[in-house]
């Protein structure tokens, strides 16, 4: 059975920025779009973020912190279609959920970022 859906609704998060719900295409080129570049999977909860894979080697703003890592760039949260290998929309629950959880990622990214003064102590960290 094949995932079908032309738009998936995904929970987008810019660095610096509250999350907002989004539709997008359900194409390469749309997920490459938002996060600036090539796209990288990392599973997330029951779902999956996607992120941009050289984020951190062009040195752009950590955007989620966890508890060893972050991730650096814009990135979105999408449904992980597992049976059919692809992506699907995230359903209301899980936008809630995840709301909650990018910004509290984002308050300790900043709460470092105060204390450190520099964006310098997240760099060369391994996912």
């Amino acid at each position: 059975m094949e995932n079908k859906e032309k738009f998936l609704k995904i929970l987008y998060k810019e660095s610096g920025e509250l999350p907002k719900v989004m539709k997008i295409q359900n194409i390469l080129e749309a997920k490459q779009v938002l996060v600036g570049g090539l796209i990288e999977v990392i599973p997330y909860n029951d779902a999956l973020i996607i992120c941009n894979e050289e984020a951190k080697s062009l040195n752009m703003k950590p955007n989620l912190i966890f508890d060893y890592d972050y991730i650096a760039g814009n990135c979105f949260a999408i449904g992980d279609d597992y049976k059919n290998a692809g992506f699907k929309s995230l359903t209301e629950e899980q936008i809630k959920e995840f709301t909650i959880d990018f910004i509290k990622r984002s308050l300790k990214e900043k709460r470092r970022v105060k204390r450190n003064n520099t964006y310098n102590s997240f760099k060369g960290k391994i996912r």
